[in-house]
């Protein structure tokens, strides 16, 4: 499994059009291989919210974002005035994933010296 997050800063005034241009934007991702779930997640704070993409594996989420499907998702809405910034993105690999049935655990070791793409 791999996660991708995008935290976005929204100016607080345009909230409700953030959410907008996601609620009417074609994801294109139905038959992306290895896609699992997509959330948008908007935060206790004003402005505050996270896009949160979950992936079989890394190279599926690498795949997609090498693709059509990546390209005509993120052209469609202009976000200028709507974002505080740039969002702030995340990437990450699962160390447990527990739910009221199960826990597995990763048994993989963290890497030394690893940079993602914030560096």
């Amino acid at each position: 499994m791999y996660v991708a997050m995008n935290r976005f800063q929204v100016n607080p005034d345009r909230e409700q059009q953030f959410e907008e241009v996601w609620k009417q934007r074609e994801t294109f991702l139905e038959d992306v291989p290895g896609f699992l779930q997509f959330m948008l997640l908007r935060g206790e704070e004003e402005g505050e919210y996270i896009s949160h993409s979950t992936w079989a594996e890394k190279d599926a989420f690498l795949a997609w974002t090498r693709s059509e499907a990546f390209v005509k998702g993120h052209a469609q809405a202009n976000l200028e005035g709507v974002l505080a910034g740039p969002p702030s993105l995340g990437l990450f690999e699962p160390v447990i994933v527990e739910t009221a049935t199960s826990r597995d655990v990763s048994d993989s070791q963290p890497v030394a010296g690893r940079k993602g793409p914030r560096h």
